[in-house]
């Protein structure tokens, strides 16, 4: 009997006795790190949660634009060939912004998400790259005849709310509730446009234009002098000022969102092994225009790309708890990160974004038309087709087609939870862009190639070799300017990089 009863106790010691707990081990906390932590609500004897944060976030950017050139020079092109050996400018870019942020717990792994970042300042300047300020006549040389701008160029500051974000986080699995799963979290965030959208302007206001007139700091794109009198209102919103004259004011702000409707999904996943937390994830972020914004003037049947890029992003990291007290609801946490990115082919606030849309060169100040239609001078030739002056006019923004490319970030993050109920992180990171053309879009739609009388300069001569027989390549895209979309007139951001540091404090109730 005694020995069946000692038997009983030692299986039991194996099944459901833990070792001892080392004075100098860290005792585990109730909830995981940073990234995959939801705050929740109807949880035991806490029936809410709600986390506030408050921060302070500024990243300065830097990038060499470059040009193709079709010279026929030592160093830089030769043979038919183009070369990207022409220097442009040093851009540079510093943006201070305030992150709020609001967590509140709907249920058990259940959270609702209330972001609004604010622009404190955002700067953009660009500046001579290697003596360019000298050369430019060739590095910005639009049409015979005429500068796309000048150096040096400064954008005016630009404040205010960058987005609403409303979203929600779900924890699919929670190791804390069940240590043989880890902690899966799905997420996603809708971000609204509640500001002006950006749009393009010079902050050199008292200059004169080619014309020799003023030119105003912000001018709509149909302003084709700069002077402050649109020709026509641009915005099919209906905006713009009636002046004494009976004309349009060509005057606007310059901005500060993007102007789009946006959707982020992610999921992220981690599991704690003692001092330590390894985590990967996925998020994409994908942009819709508003057609208050500057991207809503060319949505047309020619036009290839008229999207904002889509951004798909691929990240890893390891969350390092060298201390932790839970009795008294502390920690030290150091949070090491890999985010890699690709984005997509799009239209896209570029860095020549200010500069190219503020231009007063006529290449890019006269409007292109949406469509083509056969030539009323000869009705019985299908083949001949000129501008049709009843469509719509299509005015350059500053938008311009993007290439697709990649960006990689490392950041680290130390986190304190000093107590209860406050905790801060700081943290810094560094990116690495990689190089890409910035205007680079294309002069034919060859989706649309099935009337020749439409097709405009978008077709070539027949394979059958017969004078004066033509098939169409497509129709023209009405957003193609060939004074930088030429290959051989093409900008180029190369050797781009971005650092960025940051400071919050949350208060956990």
């Amino acid at each position: 009997m005694a020995g069946a009863a000692l038997a009983s106790c030692c299986y039991a010691v194996t099944a459901h006795a833990e070792e001892p707990r080392k004075v100098t081990e860290p005792r585990v906390f109730g909830e995981p790190s940073e990234i995959t932590n939801v705050v929740d609500a109807f949880d035991g004897d806490d029936p809410i949660d709600i986390h506030l944060t408050l921060g302070y976030q500024h990243t300065w950017k830097s990038a060499k634009i470059r040009r193709e050139t079709f010279i026929d020079q030592s160093g830089l092109a030769g043979g038919g060939y183009t070369a990207n050996g022409l220097n442009v400018a040093e851009y540079s870019e510093s943006t201070a912004r305030l992150n709020t942020k609001a967590e509140i717990g709907i249920f058990k792994d259940l959270a609702l998400i209330i972001r609004l970042p604010i622009i404190l300042a955002n700067d953009r300047e660009l500046s001579s790259l290697e003596g360019s300020d000298r050369s430019l006549g060739i590095a910005a040389q639009g049409e015979p005849g005429e500068q796309l701008f000048r150096l040096p160029f400064k954008a005016p500051t630009r404040s205010g709310i960058e987005y609403l974000a409303l979203g929600l986080d779900f924890g699919i699995m929670n190791q804390y509730r069940d240590p043989t799963k880890p902690t899966w979290v799905f997420g996603f965030e809708g971000r609204f446009n509640v500001s002006e959208p950006m749009h393009a302007c010079n902050e050199n206001e008292s200059g004169l234009n080619l014309a020799g007139t003023r030119q105003v700091k912000c001018a709509e794109p149909s302003d084709i002098d700069r002077d402050g009198v649109a020709s026509e209102h641009f915005d099919r919103t209906g905006g713009g000022n009636i002046q004494l004259d009976g004309t349009r004011s060509g005057t606007r702000e310059a901005g500060v969102s993007r102007g789009t409707t946006a959707l982020e999904v992610h999921t992220y996943l981690s599991k704690r092994i003692k001092y330590i937390e390894p985590y990967g994830g996925f998020r994409a972020l994908f942009e819709f225009q508003n057609s208050s914004s500057d991207y809503g003037q060319s949505d047309l049947k020619g036009t290839l790309v008229n999207h904002p890029p889509i951004r798909g992003t691929f990240l890893m990291g390891l969350n390092v708890i060298p201390w932790e007290v839970r009795d008294q609801h502390q920690r030290v946490a150091f949070d090491f990160r890999f985010a890699g990115t690709y984005v997509s082919e799009g239209r896209d606030y570029s860095e020549l974004f200010d500069a190219l849309g503020s231009s007063d060169a006529p290449s890019l100040r006269a409007p292109n038309f949406a469509e083509y239609q056969r030539d009323p001078a000869a009705p019985g030739d299908p083949t001949r087709s000129v501008v049709n002056p009843s469509s719509q006019k299509v005015y350059f923004t500053g938008l311009t087609d993007v290439q697709q490319h990649g960006e990689y970030r490392f950041s680290t993050d130390f986190v304190w939870q000093a107590g209860e109920y406050i905790k801060f992180n700081v943290g810094a990171a560094y990116t690495i862009v990689q190089g890409h053309l910035i205007s680079f879009d294309q002069p034919c739609n060859p989706d649309h190639n099935d009337n020749l009388s439409k097709s405009g300069p978008c077709r070539r001569a027949a394979a059958s070799g017969v004078q004066g027989s033509f098939t169409s390549t497509g129709i023209p895209n009405p957003n193609y300017r060939a004074s930088i979309n030429v290959p051989g007139r093409r900008f180029k951001v190369d050797d781009s990089s971005a650092f960025e540091a940051w400071l919050n404090a949350t208060v956990m109730f």
